[in-house]
């Protein structure tokens, strides 16, 4: 039966996966040794199926799973009603203290995902097999692009024969980037060569490196070796919002020939909120800044415009949801400020979003953020999207153009349902390197 033109949802499935990870160090710790992630795979009367991945953990699962019976029964064009109905019903968590993400505390990342994200993806999924399009067709003023510009992630990467934790060791590899990605990178020169190495594999033009581990001077350092390796190169930097302002404006000031833009680069402080703090590194150092910390919603987003606080808003459709993510973008064309994607740990479904997405957004995007560079290899699906010359290619097949392969997922399920936690945790690595080792949002977290 067809209601409204558009077939009918009859089954919604959520899966909890997991995957094996690099030891890399960020302001909040040292990654573990496996992320997790949350499928929504959901099929309809007229035989096909959609699917979605968003934010790991028990919290997003059980979230997802309440949504079952907002979704089932419901045609698939009414997506946006769909979605309605599940913000209507959806209550804020008692831990949830609208903080949002500005001083990184990764306890509540959770409250700043929105698990529903997950159900729009495979909705628009299976309206773009039921219309014959690609779901880029689908969003914004349809598809504007064949293809995505992205950049390399660079981290440093910390030695895990100091953990007796079960990271995977790929020195057996064939592959030079796999044999390097799990291996200790702190060096300058081991950073350099990691992002050569990516250059090799993937083409990348541009490149980003994951600040808030060593001192401030230090990591400026690794920049500047970056830029004389890369001298065309767009380099970056995300400390996390770990420097002061003072801090911040003395390592930035004077460095437009080496940074393009600087991401997050201090956070609240003397009372100050990190929407006021950016605004007067900008109006110091005058060089572009970019977020996914402090504009992670509307209301945040209309006071850091209001202030001018950043320049570039890495609207991550797992935050803002595709049409969110969309309408960002087109926000930002219009006053002359630029769009780009933040990313976290994720696999190959995810990479076939933010090609749709990134495909659609109107303008010039900044390039966009990518850790599935960590994760490739490990694809949940049969046909992941490629990285060829530093671009993201979009899948040409209707709706996300991409299979899921089923035998991976549920071999992904069971590495999850073996995982005594499925919160992550950056500490408890971190406790090898440094005994006792807490999470300050002022310190990096090499500096004790």
């Amino acid at each position: 039966m067809m209601e409204r033109g558009t077939p009918l949802v009859t089954e919604m499935q959520v899966i909890p996966v997991a995957g094996r990870d690099s030891m890399l160090m960020t302001l909040s710790g040292a990654h573990a040794p496996f992320f997790t992630r949350n499928l929504v795979i959901i099929k309809d009367n007229a035989g096909h199926t959609g699917i979605g991945e968003i934010h790991g953990g028990d919290y997003t699962c059980e979230a997802l799973e309440s949504c079952i019976p907002l979704v089932v029964g419901q045609p698939i064009g009414m997506y946006r009603k769909i979605l309605d109905n599940i913000h209507k019903a959806s209550k804020k968590a008692k831990e949830d203290d609208g903080e949002g993400i500005q001083n990184l505390d990764i306890s509540k990342l959770k409250f700043v995902v929105k698990a529903e994200w997950a159900i729009e993806c495979a909705l628009l999924d299976l309206l773009g097999q039921f219309l014959g399009v690609p779901m880029c067709e689908l969003l914004a003023e349809g598809k504007q692009r064949d293809q995505v510009e992205v950049l390399g992630y660079l981290f440093y990467v910390s030695d895990k024969g100091k953990t007796d934790l079960p990271y995977l060791d790929e020195r057996e590899s064939a592959d030079p980037w796999f044999r390097m990605r799990r291996n200790e990178m702190l060096a300058h020169e081991q950073i350099v060569e990691q992002a050569c190495c990516l250059q090799e594999k993937y083409g990348f033009r541009n490149f980003k490196l994951k600040g808030g581990v060593f001192e401030g001077t230090y990591e400026m350092d690794t920049v500047r070796a970056l830029k004389k390796q890369f001298p065309l190169g767009h380099i970056n930097i995300d400390p996390n919002g770990a420097w002061s302002l003072a801090e911040a404006v003395g390592l930035c000031k004077g460095a437009q020939d080496i940074l393009t833009y600087v991401e997050d680069p201090c956070g609240p402080e003397a009372g100050f909120s990190s929407r006021e703090i950016m605004a007067e590194f900008k109006n110091a150092t005058h060089l572009p800044v970019a977020t996914n910390m402090i504009a992670t919603n509307w209301r945040q987003f209309y006071h850091a415009a209001a202030l001018k606080s950043v320049d570039i808003v890495l609207a991550d459709p797992h935050f803002w949801g595709l049409e969110g993510s969309l309408r960002m973008a087109a926000i930002l064309n219009d006053w002359g400020l630029t769009w780009g994607s933040h990313s976290n740990n994720h696999f190959d479904i995810t990479l076939a979003t933010f090609a749709h997405v990134a495909a659609a957004a109107p303008g010039h995007p900044t390039a966009l953020d990518t850790h599935w560079i960590w994760q490739d290899g490990q694809d949940l699906l049969e046909d992941a999207p490629k990285i060829r010359n530093g671009y993201l290619e979009v899948p040409k097949g209707p709706g996300l153009g991409v299979r899921l392969d089923m035998k991976k997922v549920m071999e992904a399920n069971k590495l999850y349902n073996s995982m005594p936690s499925h919160d992550r945790d950056d500490a408890a690595a971190m406790q090898y390197l440094i005994p006792g080792w807490k999470y300050d949002s002022k310190k990096p977290c090499l500096v004790r």
